[in-house]
């Protein structure tokens, strides 16, 4: 039966072993901590984005109602 040796005896190997060992993968999820913004604080990008949404909405249905016959020369 092995003594028990603390960490900070061990050889720089060895703890590079042992915290190898103890480490973790986050498996895909970013540790990063998230916060949900204010709904109710003013936003800028938020109502330019809208306002992005909008016109390009309104470019889309000028697209589907124009027509090109197909024999038009």
């Amino acid at each position: 039966m092995d003594r028990f040796v603390p960490l900070g005896k061990k050889s720089k190997k060895e703890q590079k072993k042992f915290h190898t060992r103890q480490r973790k993968t986050w498996e895909g999820i970013s540790p990063v901590t998230r916060t949900v913004p204010n709904g109710k604080a003013y936003n800028r990008k938020k109502k330019k984005a809208d306002e992005r949404r909008s016109s390009s909405d309104l470019r889309d249905e000028k697209l589907l109602f124009c027509y090109f016959p197909t024999d038009w020369r």
